[in-house]
């Protein structure tokens, strides 16, 4: 399928970032193309990772300190710095 892409100036926390970098990185595949599934798949109400994937996860989240789960989503403050 044919699609046309968009730059996007999307801001996500820090460790998140890191995260999915590496859990792209890990699986050979660009950043956008991990977030599009992602979110290709919750859309559909479906989970974009098998149990492995989602192992591999949990291991990045240690590495690199995040400790965010989705009930959080919603409750996030930023500080008043740009970040990274």
């Amino acid at each position: 399928m044919t699609i046309e892409r968009v730059q996007t100036g999307v801001r996500l926390e820090k460790k998140l970032v890191k995260v999915l970098k590496a859990l792209a990185e890990h699986r050979d595949m660009s950043l956008g193309d991990l977030i599009e599934g992602i979110v290709l798949h919750a859309f559909e109400g479906r989970t974009p990772f098998s149990p492995a994937t989602l192992e591999t996860i949990s291991q990045l989240k240690r590495i690199y300190g995040l400790e965010l789960g989705a009930a959080d989503s919603h409750r996030l403050a930023e500080t008043g710095g740009e970040g990274g």
